[in-house]
């Protein structure tokens, strides 16, 4: 952690990540705008992205929670992923301002949309095809302001979204802090039963392993 609190570059990556992330969304929207699929078609296209987003960024969530590399060139930035777990709280911000700097930490996501956008030019590709890919791009970042949202507003809105899954629910989110390795989804949360099949047959879990690396950081630090 001294390592990404310390030098500038690790930030300045994030940014540059962000930048990419919302860039290609943005050059995405425009390279699919021509391809019509109608409004039933936009909103089955919609609908399997959303399921989709959570579904992915809810296998990267588990992923990241157990990755415990700290020696690599990524380490510092997988170890600041961990201090979520000790640290819930967000620093208050606009929602666009959320869609921005934690679209930063998908660094997967970049090259994901790079190819969605060499597919826009495959000839006889399926139009819905590209917009459920563009819409999945999109919504990988709008789960980051979903997670936001659940760990930062009372808003009634919100928590009925959440209560109706559109959005991530509070109470459901919680098993997630309070157990361990179980409701990794952070868009809607309807992903999960899947996702918890999966965890309890390929993860270990985050609160013996990499909460235990942060516990031994904190005492190291708090020790100087």
């Amino acid at each position: 952690m001294q390592r990404y609190t310390s030098r500038v570059g690790y930030a300045w990556f994030n940014h540059g990540v962000a930048t990419a992330n919302v860039a290609l969304q943005a050059w995405l929207l425009w390279l699919v705008w021509p391809f019509s699929i109608g409004v039933g078609g936009q909103l089955l296209a919609i609908v399997i992205a959303w399921l989709l987003a959570d579904f992915v960024n809810g296998l990267v969530h588990m992923y990241m929670d157990s990755n415990d590399h700290y020696a690599s060139i990524v380490g510092p930035l997988i170890a600041n992923f961990h201090l979520h777990h000790k640290t819930p709280l967000y620093t208050v911000r606009s929602l666009p301002l959320v869609y921005f700097v934690e679209t930063g930490a998908k660094v997967w996501l970049v090259p994901c949309l790079a190819v969605i956008a060499l597919l826009t030019q495959v000839d006889g590709i399926s139009p819905l095809l590209l917009h459920v890919l563009v819409y999945f791009g999109i919504l990988s970042s709008i789960a980051e302001v979903s997670h936001y949202l659940c760990h930062t507003s009372n808003s009634r809105i919100v928590i009925a979204l959440g209560n109706c899954r559109i959005l991530l629910g509070k109470r459901h989110h919680a098993a997630h802090h309070l157990q361990d390795n179980v409701s990794y989804a952070f868009l809607n949360g309807l992903s999960d039963p899947l996702l918890n099949l999966i965890a309890a047959r390929f993860s270990r879990g985050y609160k013996q392993h990499t909460d235990l690396h942060y516990a031994a950081w904190q005492v190291d630090g708090e020790s100087r």
